[in-house]
């Protein structure tokens, strides 16, 4: 049997599709359906909001780095679920020019292929009929992909909403709801996207705020309806990715949090211990740990305490020295010798790699990665093929150790950022997704 499912998303970021899906998966819920959430692409943020929204755990989905097979095997955590909500990135049809195991990781390969229905959410400011053209080329731009219909963000009157449903009505576009602009359903946001979910001052209300925007001014009914009409695919599972270690030893807290729900789960599944410690509250790792694990996260915004975090510190050196030590984004960088931040001080950080990183001159890095490992990493073999995706705005300004792997962007053009190496400590500026080929 096929699970109801939609995809919401839009024709491009900032239109508001966040605050709609945690609408949407609160509201839902509220009315008793059991609400499974995933999101499109490779965003570590967004799944601890759906998370708060529905009480379900999120998964991401990303058609470029993962194979049919672990698409469907992440996408069967929807069992037992009334409904799926997939959240979108960036563009409906915006993805990279390679085409990866399955797609290009645009929220419509998902769509097309899990068979979800996609509910775009239009950004009307400054257009009424107008809308109805950009609706209408989306909707006609692939045609094996399942559309449900639009819902109008940030209309500014009743006149203004008459105006924009009558041009969808032309172009043969359901509209499923209509919400007026207000500048208050915001979430905060930094420069890699939204506040941590964790950080948020009082997440829960904004969400329950958020879900009585959706039934004020949403069609419930019709987004459940239009959920059904979800197609089934023929599918092939493969495992989650298995874990790099018997006990993992898991740095988590607001300075350490960026990791893919599917690789925790794949660990679990397979009998790893992750046991969770925080680096900010001065906590070591636990001394039984067979590898720990440092995530991405926002180390830049607390470099100050982690340099004073001596208990942590010191147990992290202790344990690289026997036992294999991961740094992954701002894992890696607090894995080296100093972190300058964006004030332009320099934070003493563990010193087990030879490597300085800089915020005072922000550069952007973004894009998925594949990698080839020139040394092993946690549990992977030299010559190990990976995917993941990198995106951070730290420079390198020293990095002294031989490199971790041979990196490419996706379309194969070399990168700088290899990661390093040096005893049992590694480190990628890249997050890993899944096993390449």
């Amino acid at each position: 049997m096929t699970i109801p499912g939609l995809m919401i998303a839009a024709p491009a970021s900032g239109t508001g599709k966040t605050t709609v899906m945690l609408g949407l998966l609160r509201a839902l819920t509220q009315r008793g359906l059991v609400v499974q959430p995933f999101k499109s692409g490779p965003d570590y943020i967004d799944p601890a909001f759906h998370r708060a929204a529905c009480g379900r755990a999120s998964f991401n989905l990303d058609s470029w780095a993962m194979t049919p097979g672990l698409l469907d095997a992440i996408a069967a955590r929807g069992a037992g679920a009334d409904i799926i909500l997939a959240e979108g990135s960036m563009g409906l049809y915006d993805g990279v020019a390679s085409i990866g195991a399955t797609g290009n990781g645009a929220s419509a390969d998902m769509a097309r292929r899990l068979g979800w229905p996609v509910i775009l959410v239009v950004d009307v400011s400054g257009q009424a009929q107008s809308a109805a053209a950009t609706a209408l080329g989306f909707c006609l731009f692939d045609p094996d992909l399942p559309f449900a219909g639009v819902i109008l963000n940030r209309v500014a009157s009743p006149r203004h909403e008459r105006l924009a449903r009558r041009g969808m009505e032309e172009a043969g576009i359901r509209v499923l709801g209509a919400l007026p602009r207000r500048g208050d359903l915001t979430l905060p946001e930094r420069h890699l996207g939204l506040v941590q979910a964790i950080e948020h001052p009082d997440l829960d209300r904004a969400i329950a705020d958020y879900a009585a925007f959706l039934r004020d001014h949403a069609d419930l009914d019709a987004i459940i309806a239009a959920a059904a009409a979800a197609i089934a695919r023929p599918q092939t599972h493969d495992p989650l990715p298995s874990p790099p270690a018997q006990r993992i030893a898991l740095a988590q807290d607001q300075a350490f949090s960026f990791v893919y729900p599917h690789l925790l789960e794949g660990w679990r599944q397979a009998g790893a211990q992750i046991t969770p410690f925080s680096p900010l509250a001065d906590e070591a790792p636990p001394s039984d740990a067979d590898l720990v694990w440092l995530p991405g996260g926002y180390p830049e915004l607390h470099a100050g305490r982690i340099a004073s975090a001596h208990r942590f510190l010191t147990g992290l050196r202790a344990h690289a020295a026997t036992r294999p030590v991961h740094g992954e984004c701002g894992g890696y960088m607090v894995l080296g010798e100093a972190l300058i931040d964006k004030a332009g001080e320099s934070h003493a950080m563990a010193g087990l790699l030879g490597l300085v990183t800089s915020h005072a001159k922000r550069q952007m890095h973004l894009g998925y990665r594949q990698a080839r490992l020139l040394a092993p990493l946690a549990g992977m073999a030299m010559g190990s093929a990976l995917r993941g995706h990198e995106f951070h705005y730290s420079t390198i300004i020293e990095q002294k150790d031989a490199p971790l792997a041979h990196v490419t962007d996706a379309d194969g053009a070399p990168v700088a950022e290899t990661g390093s190496h040096r005893g049992h400590v590694t480190g990628t500026f890249f997050h890993l997704i899944a096993p390449g080929t």
